[in-house]
């Protein structure tokens, strides 16, 4: 059980991350979408489904999206009418905070008690960000209105690159009642094994105990796939740029990459006692890029086996 193993601070924790269909779709096309969506997962070995809740992030870079911003369904509205009856594994739904105001955050947390449920916290895209939340109102508001709710938070390690500081911040979201960090998705091999460092030696030198990390690994099957993902705010280095771009298959590069790296980090997390697992990412609707991500789940699950 996904409850268990987070609470129990336990390595191999494995998620499969999609986003919901289009808000422009009709109920019927959604039906059609929400069907094909069960029979690509209902049969994985995994321990949850990763929905995310998308904002536009155009606030945080001056730069040009590559892709236009469309908002998608809510994913606890997608995961209760479309996926929660025909799934043997629960849902994990990220909550981008400040799309909410107060009353709003606190109704849809009031309609979570007394069930099981797995949610992720996400904050505002960039500090020029309005909102009427903030991560603190709404971790103290969860506490107070809904604590069974098995909480996680975002980690990212490009930002410990630039502050060193993410393990800080990451315990601070324990003290909140985080128990559990799923991260953006990892490129930059030396970047994540720097913060799982500095995570260790903090929980070493502090009496902490160390919540499950899980490493996002997404396939990426195009130049323009990867201009999008840098403009996400994911570190790619230049020589990888460079080797995926000029690669014959990007998208079989980009797995053996993932596969690669992740085996990298499971290993050196577990050495220093990190309990290590990964979430695999697939928001294409492309069918190639969808059987990639397929293939790479079987990989990590191998590696964590």
């Amino acid at each position: 059980m996904l409850r268990e193993k987070i609470k129990n601070r336990q390595s191999g924790i494995l998620f499969y991350g999609m986003t919901p269909p289009k808000a422009k779709n009709t109920k019927d096309e959604l039906e059609v979408i929400a069907k094909n969506h069960v029979d690509r997962i209902k049969d994985l070995d995994i321990d949850g489904l990763i929905l995310y809740d998308i904002q536009d992030e155009s606030d945080r870079t001056d730069k040009k999206r590559p892709f236009p911003f469309i908002e998608t369904v809510d994913p606890c509205e997608y995961a209760k009418e479309y996926l929660d009856a025909p799934l043997k594994f629960p849902v994990v739904v990220y909550r981008a905070v400040g799309k909410y105001d107060k009353d709003e955050f606190k109704k849809w947390l009031e309609a979570r008690v007394g069930r099981e449920f797995f949610t992720v916290f996400v904050g505002a895209a960039s500090r020029e960000t309005k909102t009427t939340i903030t991560m603190q109102e709404a971790y103290a508001m969860k506490k107070e209105v809904a604590d069974d709710i098995v909480l996680g938070g975002i980690m990212i390690p490009e930002r410990h690159t630039a502050k060193n500081d993410e393990h800080l911040r990451v315990f601070k979201k324990i003290d909140s009642g985080c128990e559990y960090f799923v991260s953006q998705a990892v490129y930059n091999l030396q970047a994540a094994k720097k913060f799982l460092d500095d995570y260790a030696s903090y929980a070493k030198e502090h009496g902490r105990a160390l919540a499950p990390i899980i490493f996002t690994m997404t396939p990426c099957g195009s130049n323009k796939t990867l201009d999008f993902m840098k403009w996400l705010g994911i570190h790619i280095p230049e020589s990888l740029e460079l080797k995926l771009k000029n690669s014959e298959d990007i998208l079989a590069e980009s797995v053996r990459v993932s596969i690669d790296t992740f085996r990298e980090l499971y290993e050196y997390g577990l050495k220093k006692g990190v309990p290590i697992g990964c979430n695999v990412e697939s928001v294409s609707i492309r069918k190639v890029e969808i059987d990639a991500s397929i293939e790479l789940l079987g990989e990590i699950k191998r590696i964590m086996s």
